[in-house]
């Protein structure tokens, strides 16, 4: 990946959003069976590029890391867009960059100043304004898994940033997809969630999810997240339900409102400010204070090896 921590971080925020209409219009109502047909169609042209077996010291975190960000957030995201509506389940995704950023903490020893607090919230409200509809109605178990899902990755995502990789970035995400296709393959022929045919158009869906939208995505995300830290590149994840709403509007005539367009405005606001204030954004703690090196690399954008 040649692409700075940033851009690549908002490349891949922005397949992201692809996902729900690639969902909808070319994909079969089977939740697991998509989950785990993306993990798997992931994970294969990763490892190929890749060529890399994880150490055996590495094992136990590459599963915990590949539940993680892989099996949890797909299982979950699916569930949760098939029991909320599409704005709700966009507007709970969104929270993942706030999760990253408390989460940085207790995992990094970083504690976030109060400027990345109100970057990060004020992208929340302006995803919320975009996608919340008045009609919008709570379902428990949609809410818990929409919480569940944001909650995963982000603590996964903080996780790579606190264990390094044992290889390339490539190999580390190609072998949490292979975790995660597993278990979610294993789920999906207990539940018995699988479709009896599939067409062309949907093979073309799945092709979509599982090479762009999961296998280019992540790689990127990732290397982003290795390179400039979690809280850096959390951001970036409001542009995922953005892009939907763009999507909305562009296939199915749904033209912004008001409100909308002054949140679209307030999310490319808090992108900026986020930006802005990110390199006096946080105080380490005193335990784990930086190295001088570790400083003066981090100022450039580039995270110390």
């Amino acid at each position: 990946m040649t692409l700075p921590p940033l851009p690549a971080a908002a490349f891949a925020a922005i397949l992201w959003g692809f996902t729900y209409i690639v969902t909808t219009s070319m994909l079969p109502q089977n939740p697991m069976f998509i989950a785990a047909v993306r993990a798997l169609g992931g994970a294969l042209p990763l490892l190929l590029l890749a060529r890399e077996f994880p150490p055996r010291q590495w094992w136990g975190r590459i599963i915990v890391l590949g539940t993680l960000n892989s099996a949890l957030f797909f299982a979950l995201l699916f569930v949760a867009a098939i029991r909320l509506p599409g704005g709700m389940a966009a507007t709970f995704q969104a929270l993942g960059p706030l999760f990253m950023v408390l989460l940085a903490w207790p995992l990094l020893g970083a504690i976030p100043s109060r400027s990345k607090l109100v970057a990060v919230g004020l992208g929340v409200v302006g995803v919320a304004m975009v996608v919340l509809k008045g009609n919008a109605t709570l379902d428990l178990i949609g809410v818990a898994a929409a919480l569940g899902a944001a909650l995963s990755v982000a603590l996964g995502s903080s996780l790579v940033h606190k264990w390094g990789r044992p290889g390339s970035i490539l190999g580390l995400t190609g072998w949490q997809m292979a975790i995660a296709g597993v278990e979610l393959s294993v789920v999906a022929a207990l539940l018995g969630d699988i479709p009896t045919s599939l067409g062309a158009i949907n093979i073309l869906g799945l092709a979509i999810i599982a090479l762009i939208v999961t296998a280019l995505a992540f790689a990127l995300w990732f290397s982003a997240v290795q390179s400039a830290g979690p809280s850096a590149v959390a951001p970036m994840m409001l542009l995922t339900p953005l892009t939907a709403f763009a999507l909305d509007a562009i296939f199915r005539g749904f033209l912004p409102s008001p409100v909308q367009s002054l949140g679209v405005a307030i999310v490319i606001g808090s992108l900026l400010y986020g930006q802005h204030v990110d390199r006096r954004a946080f105080r380490v703690a005193h335990h784990h204070a930086p190295s001088a090196r570790q400083v003066a690399t981090r100022s450039t954008g580039v995270a110390a090896e």
